[in-house]
């Protein structure tokens, strides 16, 4: 049996030697199997979570929220969970509760517990971890990389917010730019057509956004220069639009074109991308037709009901969604999902049938299992309820089954 962990006023990490471990699928608290848990892998981040206390199996086998051992002088109990790096996907939500009735900062939490003197998440990897892992990022030349390709370019905007993201944020695709590696990412738009409830970079909860949003429209010229120089000198180099700090690229496809052509013109190295909703369906196809490689699609729902639940789109539909991928199919454009992966919910037997039907029905090259940060109380109370999931890695087992050529993974690799 797992032991539950929870944080004290010092900072450490106990477990509560008379806790057994309870995980959280959708709104129930459930025992984790064995299947669902590894060892926490290297770059995992243990975090606390403000405002909330765990909750685990007392010896009578009753869900309790931990509140201290009295025979300790300690003045707060507060739930722990890990942070995973890429090529992890969440299988279980912490188990916790607020007195406060707190929402949970928008982080993708997983649950953890403690066995045979070692810490353990529940997770399942799902993709190779060693480009993504976290040595590779924040070094101590880093500063000097940002200043040198600002000085090489010092009139892009573009840079001067990625140095922002790279430094502030610690974002990896911002820092990919000035590592001239790998993916990079190079935020384009100020606008969206969605207000997705766990947005990123505009609030749209009782939480602060983690991240701020590009607040300018950057010239055609300034997003080629930056695409260029990745492109020409990257390993593996892929340039993507739609970061964590931007809106919908697909809103300013018209200079995204005219920079991608003239990406074209330059070099024909690396994948161009692009991450979008894609919604808006003629945005897309300018961008297709100008020599885009491929494109991400973010998904919370293939119901329509559930995707305009969380994505609440502006002046498009899921139907929309559909089109735009079609069409990249048509033109032979690598596809893939962005599935906004979450305990619970992706995982329920109507979820599974509607993203099976789509990745068939679209010919959807890849699944990309993106966990969901948003507290599950916040993303659910607006949903029916429906039969439990059948659990992550069963999931993911089906999706591998049922299609298998389908690709699963969690982060975008070449596509040429």
């Amino acid at each position: 049996m797992f032991l539950s962990l929870y944080s004290n006023h010092r900072g450490e990490i106990l477990e509560i030697k008379n806790l057994g471990m309870l995980g959280q699928s959708g709104l129930s608290w459930v025992e984790p199997d064995s299947a669902e848990m590894i060892p926490l892998p290297e770059g995992a981040s243990l975090v606390n979570i403000p405002g909330f206390q765990p909750v685990g199996l007392d010896f009578s086998g009753q869900p309790v929220a931990y509140t201290g051992d009295k025979s300790r002088a300690e003045r707060q109990y507060v739930a722990v969970a890990a942070l995973l790096p890429q090529g992890f996907t969440r299988t279980l939500l912490p188990a916790c509760v607020s007195p406060e009735q707190s929402i949970m900062p928008i982080f993708g939490y997983s649950a953890v517990g403690f066995k045979d003197d070692q810490i353990y998440v529940a997770a399942v990897q799902s993709d190779e971890h060693g480009r993504w892992h976290p040595e590779h990022f924040n070094t101590p030349d880093l500063p000097k990389r940002v200043s040198r390709l600002r000085k090489q370019y010092p009139e892009n905007r573009i840079l001067k917010q990625l140095a922002r993201c790279a430094g502030y944020y610690g974002c990896f695709t911002a820092q990919n730019i000035f590592y001239q590696r790998w993916e990079g990412g190079i935020p384009t738009s100020r606008t969206c057509n969605a207000s997705c409830l766990g947005c990123i970079s505009e609030s749209h909860l009782q939480v602060d956004s983690p991240q701020q949003r590009l607040d300018f429209e950057p010239q055609a010229s300034e997003i080629a220069e930056i695409g260029i120089e990745h492109l020409s000198a990257a390993e593996k180099a892929i340039v993507s639009f739609g970061q964590g700090c931007e809106g919908e690229p697909s809103l300013n496809s018209e200079r995204l074109s005219q920079a991608m052509r003239l990406m074209r013109q330059s070099t024909d190295r690396g994948t161009i991308n692009c991450n979008t909703n894609a919604g808006y369906t003629e945005g897309i196809k300018l961008m297709i037709d100008s020599g885009l490689d491929a494109i991400r699609v973010t998904l919370f729902s293939a119901r329509d009901f559930a995707y305009n639940y969380y994505h609440r789109p502006q002046n498009y539909k899921l139907q929309d969604v559909r089109k735009s991928i079609l069409y990249a199919r048509e033109k032979g454009v690598y596809i893939s999902l962005n599935l906004l992966t979450f305990p619970g919910f992706t995982d329920r037997e109507g979820e599974i049938e509607s993203i099976l039907a789509l990745i068939r029905d679209c010919g959807i090259n890849m699944v990309q299992l993106r966990n969901l940060n948003i507290d599950p109380g916040v993303l659910l109370r607006g949903l029916p309820r429906e039969e439990p999931g059948i659990g992550i890695t069963a999931f993911i087992e089906c999706l591998q089954a049922e299609v298998p050529d389908l690709r699963i993974g969690s982060y975008s690799h070449p596509a040429r």
